[in-house]
């Protein structure tokens, strides 16, 4: 019954791909960075799927206590998991491989999507109906394979890998983010009172405290919810107290200096609020967490829910074009650069066909206009063409299909505590949450002391 619903979701799901992804552009206009994102993700998103009714379907119908037809898949996704005792965690080993199976099938496309789009620039948008059954055919097989030592050794370690290498990336990212949009703001202030008299800008400055004002609030009355909720252990405790005064410190250090804004600090310090809410959530002890909730049809609905939206907004936030290097198109330098007030760092150059090598005449800056509109060379056209890093799209992709891997499997590790309407419960996850907390929080502590620790080096 598993198998047979499992076929049909696949297959509904590859019309739908077939008729809300569009179709390909034409093989001369060149790829941009994130070319076939809206494709791959479709298949991100397919593949978590697969993962959740193979973890929660296909998984319990296939457990030796049944009357299973087939005995050669009992015996594949059972393989492994006869050294547990209890019932309960030979289901939950058995669901787990599940999930290793849909995430193996996919980090194999994405990683052969990634080597095809780095030899060929334009294969990130060509093909897809028939990338799209060879991602199925992948799922299929790997449903044969036994779990020893494809899935519960070798491939749950490279999960593993991965997803650490993705929460460094992430933290990195959005310490970044929380920079360049407090920068936007301001520039875009400064631009105001350009443009619209001495004042105007104030409307900006002005939301910025607000936003600065709604985040800080905002923590700390979570910080007093968690300390009344999720205080009943000393774990607990530990954790909220120091996602408190490390958020009090680098205030007061962003303050006092002028390496970083208010508006970083408000952010980081709600991200990390948040981080600590979600880390204390997966404490498997119910003394100390009641979030922990039976299986029930509503707990399940909204465990599933917020579990699928957070990993898809994950995908596609990640993968956007500023993410995977994406560089600005010359005909939206300008626009570009009064909205975010980053300078252009790359200069534009053009040459003049039929000119002597001597007399090739290079132009720094932005061009707005020029009589020889047409002279670029066929050979630079050529280097347009083949030029992309679309294949950095995919290698985000896989970075994140381990990352999705053990946030549905606490990590690969089997204990007591986690079930479907809590799918990432248990205490290695709770450890990880909490150390890209403390990465994220140790790495804007740097960015507003290395400069005072080190004055004579350039951090800017």
């Amino acid at each position: 019954m598993g198998n047979c619903i499992t076929f049909c979701f696949c297959t509904a799901c590859t019309s739908l791909l077939s008729s809300c992804c569009g179709s390909s552009k034409e093989s001369n206009i060149p790829p941009s960075a994130t070319s076939g994102r809206k494709r791959s993700v479709f298949l991100l998103m397919l593949s978590i799927a697969i993962a959740f009714s193979f973890q929660y379907g296909v998984a319990p119908a296939l457990q030796p206590d049944k009357n299973n037809v087939i005995k050669e898949l009992v015996n594949g996704w059972s393989d492994g998991c006869e050294e547990f005792n209890s019932a309960d965690l030979q289901l939950q080993c058995s669901g787990h491989s599940g999930t290793y199976r849909a995430a193996s099938s996919a980090l194999i496309f994405f990683v052969l999507a990634a080597t095809a789009a780095y030899f060929k620039p334009t294969a990130n948008r060509e093909a897809w109906f028939l990338k799209t059954i060879f991602f199925l055919i992948l799922n299929v097989v790997s449903m044969f394979i036994p779990n020893e030592p494809l899935f519960g050794l070798i491939m749950v370690n490279i999960f593993r890998v991965g997803a650490v290498f993705f929460i460094f990336l992430q933290q990195i990212i959005f310490v970044d983010v929380a920079h360049n949009l407090n920068e936007s703001w301001v520039a875009k202030a400064d631009k105001a009172e350009v443009e619209e008299g001495e004042g105007a800008g104030k409307k900006w400055l002005y939301s910025l405290l607000g936003l600065c004002a709604i985040l800080f609030t905002g923590s700390i009355v979570v910080i007093g919810f968690l300390f009344k909720y999720f205080g009943g252990c000393g774990i607990n405790i530990a954790f909220i107290t120091v996602t408190l005064v490390i958020g009090l410190i680098s205030t007061a250090l962003q303050l006092m200096g002028e390496e970083a804004s208010l508006l970083t600090s408000a952010s980081v310090f709600s991200y990390a609020t948040y981080l600590c809410f979600v880390s204390v959530s997966q404490n498997p002890n119910s003394d100390c967490n009641p979030a922990l909730a039976d299986s029930n049809v509503v707990n399940i609905v909204i465990g599933v829910g917020i579990t699928i939206i957070s990993l898809l907004w994950t995908g596609w936030s990640y993968t956007a074009g500023t993410r995977v290097g994406e560089k600005v198109e010359k005909s939206d330098a300008v626009d570009d650069n009064a909205d975010t007030g980053i300078g252009i760092r790359e200069s534009v150059s053009s040459r003049v066909v039929g000119a002597d090598e001597n007399q090739v005449e290079a132009v720094s800056g932005i061009v707005v206009s020029t009589e020889k509109h047409d002279s670029i060379s066929e050979t630079e056209d050529d280097e347009l063409d083949t030029f992309s890093i679309s294949w950095k799209l995919n290698i985000m992709l896989c970075l994140i299909t381990c990352w999705y891997a053990v946030a549905l499997t606490a990590w690969g590790v089997v204990e007591i505590g986690g079930n479907s309407a809590n799918p990432s419960v248990g205490r290695v996850s709770m450890w990880m949450i909490t150390g890209s907390q403390w990465l994220m929080q140790m790495l804007y502590l740097w960015t507003l002391t290395a400069a005072k620790i080190f004055p004579d080096r350039d951090f800017s």
